[in-house]
């Protein structure tokens, strides 16, 4: 079963996705999700340029050294271009490995350890009631966990507000990032008043989350967690930028509010410390971002041997090939803890259909074989890549902060 065609489609279906299409001799055909938000056409010319020539001829179902040989043999290992690359290929061959014995892949991960992936809603809205009644909406159509932001007072604008009713908040636009202002002590004061007014009104009947994203530092994560203890917080996301694993020792020190924190991870490296020495509770490794199927189960299973679950991204800039293939690993993974979803705008369903569904606050995949997503490559053509970048976080004096 060797590779004979490796093609790299990028669409705009409502956003920017990149999709690596791997065919076999044998008339197999394995999709990969390629797309890193804001450098999406960085990954399809690494792709392109460097790695689809090293893929025709090879045998499709050595998976394992197809990633050792991608990873090791590049000599420029890490990073989110390379390592997303990487997964693309890597999730890919599952899907053909798969389709080849007609199977789903979470059937050759070992099979299936629940019954259904549970989710996070994402509301959000412009103050604190409108925020409430959000997550309310989120709980009546059968959310067990919602995570809470909303419009901090004095701010033109605050990261994870939604547009309109659908369910994807997506921060990208424009020919030139956004900038942003930021103030911490005006956030700080007002995250305990918004989680509380949500307990207050909405009780304790399901898990509640908020992500701080990467904006403070250390002590402020723990001044935040040690306010949010009374409500029982499933957790507080990327509290503080993780480059330096250790920071997360303090934060440890001052609250006992749950931490998670990795959906810029790369590798089983950027989050080895924090595993090890039981600094987080939840581990959010994007499947698409940190080599695909194969080098996540890696860091999952060392999270296990810690006690730490895990909690993968997945958000709307994941196209449905890489939430799949995300779907494929919590379903059959012993520590799965949650799992990050949103819905895709539209009409990215002309381009990409599915093989799972929502029910009762879960996720369920389908049977079919491989991965379960159909690509339409012809519809993919209708809709031409358009730059758009995230945003840029200035504080009050004008210097750049963490977005």
């Amino acid at each position: 079963m060797r590779i004979v065609d490796a093609e790299v489609i990028v669409t705009c279906p409502g956003r920017n996705y990149v999709t690596l299409e791997l065919t076999t001799d044998d008339g197999i055909v394995g999709y990969g999700d390629a797309t890193l938000n804001g450098r999406e056409l960085a990954v399809e010319a690494y792709l392109r340029e460097h790695v689809c020539p090293l893929l025709i001829g090879r045998d499709a179902s050595r998976i394992n050294d197809t990633w050792q040989y991608l990873y090791r043999g590049a000599y420029w290992r890490r990073g989110p271009v390379t390592m997303t690359a990487i997964g693309a290929v890597d999730v890919a061959l599952w899907d053909i490995a798969g389709k080849a014995v007609g199977r789903p892949v979470y059937q050759l991960l070992g099979g299936a350890a629940r019954d259904g992936v549970t989710i996070y809603g994402h509301a959000s809205g412009a103050d604190i009631a409108e925020t409430v009644a959000d997550a309310a909406r989120f709980l009546q159509s059968g959310y067990r966990a919602v995570r809470v932001q909303a419009k901090v007072p004095g701010l033109e604008s605050t990261y994870g507000l939604r547009a309109g009713t659908g369910l994807t908040y997506e921060p990208a636009g424009g020919d030139l990032p956004a900038d942003e202002v930021w103030d911490t002590e005006a956030y700080l004061d007002f995250v305990p008043k918004l989680v509380a007014a949500v307990r207050d009104e909405l009780g304790y009947g399901f898990h509640l989350l908020h992500d701080a994203h990467h904006r403070l530092t250390p002590l402020e994560a723990g001044r935040l967690g040690k306010a949010l203890e009374p409500y029982r917080m499933f957790w507080i996301e990327d509290a503080t930028p993780a480059e330096d694993q250790a920071a997360f020792r303090l934060i440890r020190q001052h609250t006992v509010t749950p931490l998670a924190v990795g959906e810029v991870f790369n590798t089983i490296w950027d989050c080895q410390q924090l595993i090890s020495e039981r600094l987080i509770d939840y581990i959010r490794t994007a499947v698409p971002h940190a080599g695909g199927i194969t080098h996540t189960r890696r860091i999952f299973d060392l999270a296990d041997l810690y006690g730490v679950r895990t909690g993968s991204h997945g958000p709307g800039d994941v196209s449905p090939i890489g939430i799949a293939a995300a779907l494929h690993l919590d379903v059959s993974i012993a520590n799965f803890g949650i799992q990050e979803y949103m819905s895709h705008l539209e009409p990215a369903n002309e381009v990409f259909t599915p093989g799972y569904r929502y029910a009762d606050g879960m996720l369920h995949l389908s049977d079919e074989p491989g991965i379960g997503v159909r690509f339409d490559k012809q519809a993919a053509k209708r809709y031409p890549y358009q730059r758009r970048y995230l945003p840029v976080n200035r504080l009050r004096d004008g210097s750049m902060h963490n977005w």
